[in-house]
C-alpha cells in the first residue's frame, strides 16, 4: 500500500478524532451537574455548602477514593457503589415514611398497587430538578433532608468505630475508623449526598438524569433511556461494518509472498557490539522482575480480602496494609512496571539502530533509572500515609492519594513521572537522530517509532489536567485520556511499532512492508480508540451525544482485535523460520500470547461490557476486571515480557537459555490467568449482572447478594488461577534473575 497515503490516512484520523474529542470534552465542562453552592431544606435552613461537597470529595479521595468501592461506577469492587447504595437507601427511606403516613405499614407490607402509587411519589420527589441557576441553590424537601441525615448516619457508622457495623465493614474490607473526624465524615457525606442526586435529577428539559438515568434503580424510575437502546444496535452494527471491511481489505492485500523468504543464514545481530547505555538497561529490568511478584503478591491479599475481609488466613493484615492500600499498589505497580520494560526497551533499541552512542547517554540511563526508582518508592509510601489519614487535604493531592483509579499517586509524584518521560524521550530522540538523518527504508518506520515515543511522553500530561477540587466530571474526562489513550492507545501503538522494529533488525521481515502494516495498523485502531474514550464516559455526568460516539466508535476499536489469529501465526511462523530464531522462541511465544489476551480479553471481554446497554447494567460489577486482567496483564503486561526477554536475549547471544523454567512461566501465567477469569471473576460478574437487571446495581453490590454461598464459593475458586499464576510469575523470576547468577544458563 502507498506510504505516502498511509501518512495522509494517519494524520487526518488524528486530527479529526482530536477535534471531536476536544469538542465534546468542552460539552462535558459545560453540562457537568452543577454543583451547588448552597443546599437548603424546606424552610430555608443552610444544610451544608458546595464548599463542603468539595471538600468531601477529597476527603473520599483521601481514604482511596475510587479504591474503596464505586462512585458512578468506576473503582474497586469489594464495597458498594456508593452513589448506588445511596440512591437505595433514601428512596427506601421516603417510601417507607410515605407508607407510614398514608397507610401505617412499611412500604415492603404493602400490597403493589399502593406500592406503585408510592413509587410515582418517590419519583417526582426525586427526580424533579429543584436546582435555581440564578441564586445557584439547590432547595430539598423536609423528608428529603430526613434521609440525608438518616442515610449520613448509616455511613458515618459504616466508615467510624460503629461496633453494629463491624459486620458489614468486614464484608466490605473497610478498617474501623477509617474516617477519624465526624466533620469530615459529614463532609464526605455530602459529597455521597451531591454524586448521587446527580444519577437520580433529571436534567433541565429533559426527562433524564444526568448520569443517563444511571445506577439501574426501579424504585426512582431509572430506568434504560431508549437512546441506550439506540445506540447498542447501532454499535453492533458498526462492528459488524468493520469486520468486514477489514475482511476484504485482508483479502485483497494480504498476498501470501514470502515476506522473509531471504532470511539471513545467521543472526545479524551476533556481530552488534553492545554500547554502554545499551547495558545499562540490564538494571532496568532486575526492577522490572521485581516489581512483577510484588505486584501480584498485592493482588492475592487484594483478592483474598474479597473473602475473608480485613484479615488474611487469620492475620489482622488490614490494620497496617488495608484493601485501599493493597489494591492501589497492585495497579500502580502493574503500571509502573509494564512502561518501565517498554521505556528500557526504547532506550536498548534506540543507540543499536543508530550504531551511534551519544555522548553521556549512560549517565542520562543512570540517572532516569534513579529517578523511576524515586517515583515508585515515594508514590507508593504517600498513597499509604494518605489512606492512613496522616496527611491534610492539601497535602494528600501533591503527595499523598489522589483517588482516581490507575492516576492514584499524588501530583508532585505525577509531575516528576511527567518529567521523567521528557528525559526519555530526549534519550531516546538523540539515540535515533543518526539513523533518521539517513534516507533508507527503515526511515518511515523510524519516524513512527518516534511519533509513538513522543505521544507515550506527551499524552501522559493529560494527568495534570485537573486540581485538587475539580468537579467530578470534569476528572473523569481527563482521567481516561490517561487510561485509555496514554495506556490503551498510544502504548499499543509504540508495542505494534517496537515488535515490528524488532523483527526488521533481525531482517525477518521487509522493512517496506513492516511500514506499512504498522501504519494501517495504527490508523485502523486510533480510527476507533480515540473517540472510543467516550465509551468509559457513557454515565459520568456527560450529555447523550458522548454515549452516541462512544457506542459507535468503541465497537470499531474490537474490530481489528477479531484479525489477531494473523498476527498470532504470522508471529508463530517467524519462530521456526531458521534455526537461529529459535534462541527468540520465548520472547515471541509472548508476543503470541499479547495476540491471544487481544482478541480474548479487549476484543471479546471488550466488548462484553461496551454496548451501552451491557454496560448500563454491568458498570461497577466484576465484568470489568474481567477485561481489565485480560486486556492489562494478558496484553500490556505479556508484551512488557516479551520485551523484556528479547532485549535480554540480545544482550547475551553467545549463551543458551535453559528452556524448562521460561516454559513452565509462559505457560502457567497464561493458564492461570485463564483460569482466574473463567472459573471465578467472570461467573461472578455475570450473576452480579442477572442481580443488577432483577434488582439494581445497589443489591449486585451488596454483602447481602456476595456473601451467599454460591458467590463465595466462585470467590474462593479464584484461588486455583492465582496459585498457578503466580507459580508462574515466581518461575519468571527465577529465570530472569537466574541469568545473572548462571543458573537460568546451560551449562
Amino acid at each position: 500500500m502507498n506510504t505516502k497515503k498511509l501518512w495522509i490516512g494517519f494524520i487526518l484520523v488524528m486530527v479529526i478524532s482530536f477535534g471531536i474529542l476536544g469538542y465534546y470534552g468542552r460539552e462535558i465542562y459545560r453540562e457537568a451537574p452543577p454543583i451547588p453552592e448552597k443546599v437548603v431544606d424546606g424552610n430555608g435552613n443552610l444544610l451544608f455548602t458546595g464548599q463542603n461537597i468539595k471538600d468531601g470529595q477529597n476527603i473520599w479521595q483521601s481514604i482511596g477514593g475510587q479504591e474503596v468501592g464505586t462512585v458512578w461506577g468506576h473503582g474497586a469492587y469489594q464495597a458498594p457503589d456508593w452513589t448506588a447504595d445511596w440512591l437505595h437507601r433514601e428512596a427506601l427511606y421516603i417510601l417507607n415514611h410515605f407508607a407510614q403516613t398514608e397507610f401505617g405499614k412499611n412500604y415492603n407490607e404493602l400490597d403493589e398497587e399502593k406500592k406503585a402509587m408510592l413509587e410515582k411519589r418517590v419519583q417526582k420527589e426525586m427526580r424533579t430538578n429543584t436546582y435555581n441557576t440564578q441564586t445557584k441553590t439547590l432547595h430539598i424537601s423536609n423528608i428529603r433532608a430526613e434521609a440525608i441525615n438518616v442515610v449520613g448516619s448509616h455511613y458515618s457508622s459504616l466508615f467510624m468505630d460503629d461496633e453494629n457495623l463491624a459486620e458489614l465493614r468486614e464484608a466490605y474490607a473497610i478498617p474501623a475508623n477509617t474516617i477519624k473526624d465526624k466533620e469530615r465524615m459529614s463532609k464526605m457525606n455530602n459529597f455521597f449526598f451531591w454524586a448521587t442526586w446527580s444519577t437520580v435529577t433529571e436534567r433541565p428539559g429533559q426527562e433524564i438524569s444526568y448520569t443517563n438515568n444511571w445506577p439501574p434503580e426501579k424504585l426512582v424510575a431509572n430506568e434504560p433511556t431508549g437512546a441506550l437502546h439506540l445506540w447498542t444496535g447501532f454499535s453492533v452494527i458498526i462492528l459488524l461494518v468493520g469486520i468486514g471491511l477489514l475482511a476484504w481489505y485482508y483479502a485483497a492485500n494480504r498476498k501470501e509472498e514470502d515476506e522473509h523468504g531471504n532470511v539471513p543464514e545467521v543472526n545479524p545481530l551476533s556481530g552488534i557490539q553492545q554500547t554502554p547505555s545499551m547495558k545499562a538497561t540490564l538494571k532496568y529490568f532486575w526492577v522490572v522482575t521485581a516489581l512483577i511478584i510484588v505486584q501480584i503478591i498485592m493482588g492475592v491479599i487484594t483478592a483474598h480480602y474479597g473473602v475473608e475481609g480485613n484479615g488474611f488466613y487469620g492475620i489482622p493484615l488490614a490494620d497496617f496494609l488495608p484493601y485501599s492500600v493493597s489494591r492501589t499498589w497492585h495497579i500502580q505497580l502493574a503500571i509502573f512496571w509494564i512502561a518501565t520494560s517498554w521505556l528500557a526497551t526504547g532506550l536498548f533499541i534506540a543507540p543499536a539502530v543508530s550504531g551511534k552512542e551519544p555522548k553521556f547517554q549512560k549517565l542520562g540511563v543512570d540517572v532516569l533509572f534513579g529517578a523511576l526508582l524515586v517515583i515508585v518508592v515515594g508514590s507508593l509510601a504517600g498513597q499509604w500515609m494518605g489512606i492512613m489519614q496522616k496527611l491534610g487535604l492539601a497535602q494528600n493531592f501533591w503527595f499523598g492519594h489522589q483517588g482516581y483509579e490507575y492516576v492514584d499517586l499524588g501530583r508532585f509524584w505525577q509531575i516528576f513521572l511527567f518529567a521523567g518521560l521528557f528525559i526519555w524521550l530526549f534519550l531516546m530522540g538523540r539515540a535515533l537522530l543518526p539513523a533518521l538523518k539517513e534516507r533508507n527504508e527503515n526511515r518511515h518506520l523510524l519516524l513512527m517509532f518516534l511519533i509513538s515515543s513522543i505521544a507515550i511522553a506527551a499524552f501522559y500530561g493529560a494527568g495534570l489536567m485537573w486540581g485538587q477540587q475539580t468537579h467530578l466530571a470534569v476528572a473523569e474526562y481527563w482521567r481516561w485520556w490517561v487510561v485509555h489513550l496514554w495506556v490503551e492507545g498510544f502504548f499499543e501503538v509504540f508495542a505494534t511499532v517496537a515488535i515490528a522494529f524488532l523483527f526488521v533488525r533481525m531482517q525477518l521481515i521487509n522493512a517496506k512492508v513492516a511500514t506499512s502494516s504498522v501504519l494501517f495498523s495504527t490508523i485502523i485502531f486510533l480510527s476507533g480508540g480515540i473517540i472510543g474514550t467516550f465509551h468509559h464516559l457513557y454515565f459520568t455526568g456527560t450529555p447523550t451525544a458522548v454515549l452516541a460516539l462512544g457506542a459507535t466508535f468503541s465497537a470499531l476499536e474490537v474490530a481489528p482485535l477479531v484479525f489477531m489469529g494473523f498476527e498470532a501465526y504470522h508471529n508463530l511462523k517467524l519462530s521456526r523460520v531458521t534455526n537461529w530464531v529459535n534462541a527468540y522462541k520465548w520472547p515471541i511465544y509472548f508476543f503470541i500470547a499479547v495476540a491471544f489476551w487481544n482478541l480474548l480479553g479487549a476484543g471479546i471481554f471488550g466488548f462484553l461490557i461496551n454496548p451501552p446497554i451491557a454496560l448500563y447494567y454491568m458498570q461497577g460489577l466484576n465484568t470489568t476486571p474481567v477485561h481489565g486482567h485480560t486486556a492489562l496483564f494478558g496484553v500490556y503486561g505479556m508484551l512488557g515480557i516479551g520485551l523484556m526477554l528479547f532485549v535480554l536475549r540480545d544482550m547475551n547471544l553467545k549463551v543458551d537459555w535453559k528452556e524448562k523454567p521460561i516454559k513452565i512461566a509462559f505457560w502457567s501465567m497464561n493458564i492461570g490467568l485463564l483460569l482466574m477469569v473463567l472459573i471465578s471473576v467472570l461467573p461472578v460478574g455475570l450473576a452480579q449482572t442477572v442481580a443488577s437487571v432483577k434488582h439494581g446495581l445497589w443489591y449486585a453490590r451488596s454483602a447481602e447478594f456476595l456473601g451467599t454461598p454460591t458467590m463465595e464459593t466462585l470467590r474462593w475458586l479464584r484461588a486455583i488461577g492465582d496459585t498457578i499464576f503466580a507459580v508462574g510469575a515466581l518461575y519468571l523470576g527465577y529465570f530472569i534473575f537466574g541469568l545473572k547468577g548462571g543458573w537460568s544458563l546451560k551449562k
